[in-house]
């Protein structure tokens, strides 16, 4: 069963068969959003898509990042990313015709807690290039 659908900028269709998602900020118990703990944020949730599925290449979606408030603290401008991480496995019809079907975990970045599928699923998600990250599985 399939999460969702998503069609990307290459014509490919892409289904979603699973979905795990978190609060960016959930936790930060002191501080502000800041380049650093924004760097550090980023690669913590990159080494974790990446130890959630060993076996399948995962794709890592560098997030935007605003800048509210010019005012400096103690670390810096704020810094705010995007308020949900996602780490989804997603599956299409195989790259190579003798294989069964092709597999990506992507992880990034979204505003709002949706599952992606259709027109609000961003662009950054949407222009990714399966052919060159997916790995070709057999059934």
């Amino acid at each position: 069963m399939s999460l969702g659908h998503v069609v990307l900028s290459s014509g490919r269709s892409i289904r979603l068969t699973e979905l795990r998602m978190s609060s960016t900020y959930g936790g930060m118990l002191e501080g502000y959003p800041c380049r650093r703990v924004n760097d550090r944020k980023v690669d913590w949730l990159r080494r974790q898509a990446e130890r959630a599925f060993p076996s399948t290449p995962v794709h890592f979606v560098p997030p935007s990042r605003e800048y509210p408030d010019e005012t400096a603290g103690a670390f810096g401008p704020v810094e705010v990313l995007p308020s949900v991480f996602c780490v989804g496995v997603f599956h299409s019809v195989a790259i190579d015709p003798a294989m069964d079907g092709s597999a990506l975990a992507v992880a990034w970045f979204q505003p709002l807690p949706q599952v992606p599928a259709g027109e609000n699923a961003g662009l950054a998600l949407r222009g990714i290039h399966w052919e060159e990250l997916a790995q070709d599985y057999e059934l």
